[in-house]
């Protein structure tokens, strides 16, 4: 069975990983944010890049899902 679902289960620990790794990264800016004199607009700016990151990498997923699904 392992062998057969191998191809699903490291595409799903590959989202995961990269989502765990978008979690740590959220948490180190936010420390050096908060440890940092950094002006309100450069924090806006700084979340936005990271959460525009995260946006892609999710859209990606739903990109390649409906193509998938339509090759069936």
């Amino acid at each position: 069975m392992f062998a057969e679902n191998f191809e699903q289960i490291e595409a799903l620990m590959t989202n995961l990983a990269i989502a765990v790794l978008f979690l740590l990264i959220g948490l180190a800016i936010h420390d050096v944010l908060k440890k940092g004199d950094v002006p309100k607009f450069g924090r806006w700016a700084v979340w936005l890049v990271l959460f525009l990151g995260m946006a892609g990498f999710l859209a990606k997923g739903v990109i390649q899902f409906v193509i998938e699904a339509n090759l069936q």
